[in-house]
């Protein structure tokens, strides 16, 4: 909740936040700009940045000035009130870590029934997954760090690429050496040491 009682989501942050960085803007630039930066470590639905601006401007955290005729654009700017929801969100400590959603690593858990050489196409897989998203991100990199150096804004790219190396790492080891399959139970003694 902001000081004034108005819910204000993620998103609702994602959108003053991105104001405060480049100024007025109308929806459609606000999803350019998350294409380019923010969707590499918060994913949400780009639908939102259309519905999103107009519930702050009601609550008094956007203003709006809209073109009279064409395609009668909208373009937000943060106010005061908006400024101030930022800046507090900003030294709120966060109380969640980091949320691992990873389809590759849930079919890795439920794996025991593949073969070792169908686990290492899974794992070599995912190895030219993260090897391309390593890619991404070197070319981000050398467009950014010449205009960025390593300010703020480049450390949660430093972020993604020791992520990204990790996980390519992890599915290097398990497409190198297979883990074995959990043994079966025995019916009559129950499961060993079950994880679930």
């Amino acid at each position: 909740m902001s000081e004034d009682g108005i819910r204000l989501s993620p998103t609702s942050y994602v959108v003053l936040g991105l104001i405060h960085l480049r100024g007025p803007s109308t929806p459609y630039e606000l999803e350019s700009a998350v294409r380019k930066s923010v969707e590499y470590f918060w994913t949400f639905p780009h639908s939102q940045l259309y519905r999103e601006p107009d519930r702050l401007t009601a609550s008094g955290h956007l203003t709006v000035d809209q073109e009279p005729g064409g395609r009668r654009r909208k373009v937000f700017a943060l106010t005061p009130r908006g400024r101030s929801a930022l800046d507090t969100w900003l030294t709120r400590p966060v109380e969640d870590v980091f949320e691992m959603r990873d389809e590759a690593v849930l079919q890795l858990f439920f794996s025991d029934q593949l073969t070792a050489t169908a686990l290492v196409d899974l794992a070599r897989h995912e190895i030219a997954l993260y090897q391309r998203r390593l890619d991404e991100y070197e070319r981000i990199a050398a467009r950014e760090l010449p205009r960025h150096g390593q300010d703020r804004r480049m450390a949660p790219l430093r972020l993604g690429i020791k992520l990204a190396e990790a996980f390519r790492e992890f599915w290097e080891e398990i497409a190198a050496d297979p883990p074995p399959p959990t043994p079966v139970p025995d019916p009559v003694d129950g499961p060993p040491g079950r994880l679930c």
